[in-house]
């Protein structure tokens, strides 16, 4: 059962190991091969950024500081003082508006009108309607001091504003403004709430027992 150590040993010789050190510490060397390894490139997506550059603060300030110079040089002594003016009303809202020949600009409050409304178009037409309706679209320029409420409102109360400083410039104006109900102020407002109710008619749960 037992081996010789003669037997061993002349197993042992026949076996022949190769190794290949560099002289380098810590690295071996490896045998180059005949196959040359290829790497093929791809390129990366590229990644494209779009930003949106906001309005500057700076320049809206100094638009309406050059719009109240503007509306300021047009209107001495202040919209008091004015000739052609009238006063609109609507829920909260109330306007002062001066009109005077022009272009068709609308200012309100030392703003664009298309700004301050937001560029909605139903709070535009409101505004629009009295000089459309007498063909005036071009021929005069507006000027706004409005308050309270909302824009809705407000864009209500200036066209009824602009009906009544249309008045001033002639009176024949007044059929053709009644028959489109412009001259008419709109005494509809929020209804009070009620006690006990939760809003002005809205009651709560009614439970039998």
């Amino acid at each position: 059962m037992a081996m010789s150590i003669s037997t061993l040993s002349s197993s042992f010789s026949s076996l022949s190991f190769s190794s290949q050190i560099s002289q380098k510490p810590y690295s071996l060397s490896l045998p180059h091969s005949s196959k040359s390894l290829q790497f093929s490139k791809t390129k990366s997506p590229s990644l494209t950024v779009v930003a949106t550059a906001l309005a500057d603060p700076l320049t809206a300030d100094l638009e309406t500081s050059n719009l109240e110079k503007y509306v300021k040089s047009r209107l001495p002594g202040g919209f008091a003082a004015q000739t052609l003016i009238g006063t609109g009303r609507r829920k909260c809202a109330i306007a002062r508006v001066v009109i005077q020949e022009g272009t068709g600009k609308f200012i309100i409050n030392y703003r664009d009108a298309k700004e301050y409304l937001q560029g909605n178009p139903l709070w535009l037409q409101y505004i629009k309607v009295p000089l459309a309706t007498l063909g005036y679209e071009t021929s005069y320029d507006v000027f706004v001091k409005a308050h309270g409420g909302g824009l809705s409102g407000q864009a209500q109360a200036i066209s009824l504003g602009i009906a009544r400083a249309l008045l001033k410039v002639s009176e024949d104006h007044r059929k053709p403004l009644r028959k489109e109900g412009l001259l008419t102020r709109d005494a509809r407002v929020v209804e009070r709430k009620k006690v006990g109710l939760k809003k002005a008619r809205k009651a709560p749960q009614f439970s039998k027992r």
